[in-house]
């Protein structure tokens, strides 16, 4: 239990300050004069690193051991983190971004390290749990805002890497090793890759992009979105932001539950779902229309006020919260034995949904001036994954499946 709840508090500081440019790139975007493009690319900078790093992290935790790579890896990121308060060009933020987005690779180390603690019928909740971290983004939107209002923005980084720093260390404290839980030194790294032939690992790849890299892109994006379509101040908007990074956050602790007791693919399924429709309906741009009728003309307005915005965000926070947990279900129970390198590769695959949506988010908006294009495009990955389970899981195919191992035991 040690290991578990020192774990996820580490992974939820390293994510909330993965996610740290989602408030401070506001200010930095009013001081560097930026576009929607370039905030954009700045906003997500941490995650492409944080993303890239994912695979080899995955491995080395199969063969070195969790407690080790994680606390050296919170080190690593404690300089550039502190180094970003002296920054003054727009260059200089992009170089320093892709160092502390080494802190968003904490999350395919501290899975494998979690589960391998747990009997398989207890691990969706236990990654669940660990993955409950998420709400450290979250945790930005509440802390942030109020360090940045007192104290100027170069405050907030320096907040940040003192508690890093201190986390590492706590986190070396309360953990814990254990040898037999590492693969074979003689499993070359070569080896372990191996594992990327399998089709399952692209298909939970996708699905994770859509859940997480969705998630990621959303929390960073959604700060931005309340202050330029409805006029929100930066306080009030990192507030309703959170409505969504919250509960994205903590229920994946639930979805974990959930996936073990109803099975990952009819979990993932429904959340599929619900994002579908909740985007569909975010999509509709703020829209005024003037109708004919036999009385004249007939001034009308169609859009999605602040509350019902907040209110759809909510719901896909809880959905994303649950597909992230019911999608490492997946992984947990068909590669027992490759949770680090599996989910390095799928963690990498929603990390770099992260890193392009936000890009593509702000580069819709500079081409069309409709803010909810972001929406739409999230629109057309849920279809993607959607077609792809039904094609994927048709009942004959699990079947078939399903039997095979059977037809080799007896």
């Amino acid at each position: 239990m040690s290991v578990l709840i020192s774990s996820t508090f580490a992974f939820t500081i390293c994510f909330a300050i993965w996610m740290m440019f989602a408030v401070l790139g506001i200010p930095i975007k009013a001081k560097l004069g930026l576009n929607e493009t370039q905030f954009g690319l700045l906003a997500a900078t941490p995650v492409l690193t944080g993303s890239l790093i994912r695979v080899p992290l995955g491995i080395w935790t199969d063969k070195y051991g969790g407690r080790i790579v994680l606390f050296l890896l919170m080190l690593s990121t404690v300089v550039p983190i502190w180094m970003i308060s002296h920054a003054t060009e727009f260059w200089h933020f992009l170089v320093l971004g892709l160092f502390v987005g080494l802190a968003g690779g904490s999350f395919s180390v501290g899975t494998p390290y979690v589960a391998r603690w747990f009997q398989p019928q207890r691990r969706g909740l236990a990654m669940g749990v660990f993955g409950a971290g998420n709400s450290g983004s979250a945790l930005t939107k509440f802390v942030a805002p109020a360090i940045i209002a007192a104290f100027g923005w170069e405050m907030l980084p320096k907040v940040y890497a003192v508690a890093m720093l201190v986390t590492a260390l706590l986190f070396w404290v309360f953990s814990y090793s254990d040898k037999s839980h590492t693969v074979p030194s003689s499993v070359s790294f070569a080896e372990q890759l191996k594992v990327l032939k399998d089709p399952r690992v692209w298909r939970y790849s996708q699905y994770y992009s859509v859940v997480f890299g969705g998630y990621v892109a959303l929390a960073l994006w959604m700060t931005k979105y309340y202050v330029s379509e409805y006029g929100f101040d930066m306080k009030l908007a990192a507030l309703l932001a959170a409505c969504f990074s919250l509960p994205g956050g903590v229920l994946r602790a639930l979805g974990g539950w959930i996936s073990d007791k109803y099975g990952a693919y009819k979990v993932t399924w429904w959340v599929m779902w619900v994002c579908w429709v909740s985007f569909f309906l975010l999509s509709y741009p703020q829209t005024s229309m003037v109708v004919k009728t036999v009385t004249g003309d007939m001034t009308m307005h169609i859009g999605v006020t602040p509350v019902m915005f907040t209110v759809l965000l909510f719901v896909v926070g809880v959905a994303m919260a649950i597909g992230k947990a019911s999608v490492f279900k997946f992984i947990s129970d068909d590669f027992t034995h490759n949770i680090g390198a599996v989910s390095g590769v799928v963690g990498l695959a929603g990390g770099l949904g992260g890193f392009i949506l936000p890009i593509m988010f702000g580069a819709l908006v500079d081409i069309t001036g409709v803010r909810s294009s972001a929406f739409m495009l999230l629109y057309g990955t849920v279809c993607v994954s959607l077609v792809w389970m039904h094609y994927s899981f048709k009942p004959g195919r699990t079947t078939a499946a399903a039997a095979a191992p059977l037809a080799k035991a007896a």
